[in-house]
């Protein structure tokens, strides 16, 4: 019996495992699919990492390298080339690796940690045929920045994600055209200071309300059609325009990683796609917590870090027989704000709700009721989908409340 195992030693499983260690519990395993720790940071060689938790700009790698260092230091046992193949909902985890073959492990608490994966071509429903050229935009940057590879040299991007954005700043680094970022909704998905930094300093176009209509080319890709697209996300036939390149990037959204999270009967929110959570990060199976961006995805690392604390925090306490439930309050939206984490509040104390909003909003008011009673309001100038918001929610408010509903005011951007 492990008291407790991490599966991911991403920035989250790394942060979640110092955090469980600091409060008084050794007996901790770390399961990494890859070769070592790190996860997704290890290509992402960019600075911008580290403002929030660290005082500093670093890169994917130097942040990682940070809580490796941690890990290391507090001699935080790792199996790494570990694939986890099923976690049960009474925490018993079965695992292969090259050395051991395939083996369980029973758990007092577990933690996931697994981050998430991008949306292939084929949910997107593009006419044309498959050639190559035509990559998620996550892989072309391990390809560049890892395997030292130049996926093309006439680009189009489709998706304004920030893995599309400094992508397509990356690509024109390395000496390729990027010929437009294509977003099919009326804003970009990325953070502010991405737009500005990898497209506006480039010159390179984006393209509000267009999307890829159809893909040309037989062996390998030689020009898309774009189209504008109306109110209700339909092409404009008279707007089409064809551009010729050889390569095709998808930046179209980020998923959860979240078999695992099924085959243990945890309980996923329709919107994020991640597990449904209370303030501790605990599922809704006992002893099973979740964070990072297998819980949501995230626009910042250092959030993850700091969701990634809580969910350590929150297991060592499990673990020692001290995570305890005064009460069971609901948090709902109202559709402006898309969703809520935690969605569950199971302690009386101050707890940080974040959130994201389905549109561009300037001039906002959001509102807390307390079964139907504003209790609470805050404003803000601006929100933005690609941007995380959060209000933090005094104890006294959480008194004898049954459900707390999160509204938006505002006038749209």
């Amino acid at each position: 019996m492990t008291d407790l195992v991490i599966i991911g030693g991403g920035p989250a499983g790394m942060s979640a495992a110092v955090a469980a260690y600091d409060e008084g519990v050794r007996d901790i395993l770390i399961l990494e699919r890859d070769e070592g720790l790190g996860g997704i940071l290890q290509q992402c060689i960019h600075n911008g990492f580290g403002l929030h938790r660290f005082g500093e700009e670093l890169t994917g790698p130097e942040y990682a390298w940070r809580y490796e260092q941690q890990v290391r230091e507090r001699k935080i046992p790792i199996k790494s080339r570990t694939m986890v193949l099923s976690v049960t909902p009474d925490r018993v985890i079965t695992a292969t690796n090259e050395e051991e073959g395939i083996f369980s492990i029973e758990a007092k608490a577990v933690i996931l940690a697994m981050g998430c994966r991008e949306r292939a071509k084929g949910s997107l429903n593009i006419a044309g045929k498959r050639p190559a050229g035509i990559y998620s935009a996550g892989t072309a940057q391990k390809l560049v920045n890892q395997k030292g590879y130049l996926p093309g040299k006439n680009v189009v991007i489709l998706g304004s994600g920030d893995i599309g954005l400094i992508m397509a700043r990356r690509m024109t680094l390395e000496g390729a055209k990027v010929k437009a970022v294509c977003e099919l909704m009326p804003y970009s998905g990325g953070l502010a200071r991405n737009i500005e930094q990898c497209l506006n300093d480039f010159g390179i176009p984006l393209k509000l309300s267009h999307t890829v209509v159809e893909i040309h080319g037989k062996d390998r890709i030689e020009g898309v059609t774009i189209a504008k697209v109306d109110e209700r996300r339909r092409p404009i036939e008279e707007t089409k325009e064809y551009i010729t390149c050889d390569t095709l990037l998808l930046s179209v959204g980020l998923i959860p990683e979240n078999e695992l999270s099924l085959q243990a009967g945890i309980a996923l929110d329709p919107v994020t796609g991640g597990p449904i959570v209370d303030q501790n990060r605990q599922t809704s199976q006992e002893g099973i917590f979740a964070c990072g961006n297998v819980l949501h995805v995230h626009d910042l690392v250092d959030f993850v870090s700091e969701e990634a604390e809580i969910a350590g925090h929150s297991a060592a306490a499990f673990v020692r027989g001290k995570l305890g439930a005064d009460r069971d309050i609901s948090l709902v939206t109202d559709g402006k704000i898309r969703y809520t984490v935690p969605r569950r509040i199971t302690q009386g104390k101050d707890v940080t709700v974040y959130f994201r909003v389905a549109d561009r909003y300037r001039n906002v008011k959001i509102t807390v009721r307390r079964d139907g009673e504003a209790v609470y309001s805050v404003k803000k100038p601006r929100t933005a989908p690609g941007e995380m918001e959060s209000i933090r929610i005094k104890e006294a408010l959480l008194e004898g409340a049954g459900e707390l509903k999160l509204e938006l005011e505002g006038e749209r951007d």
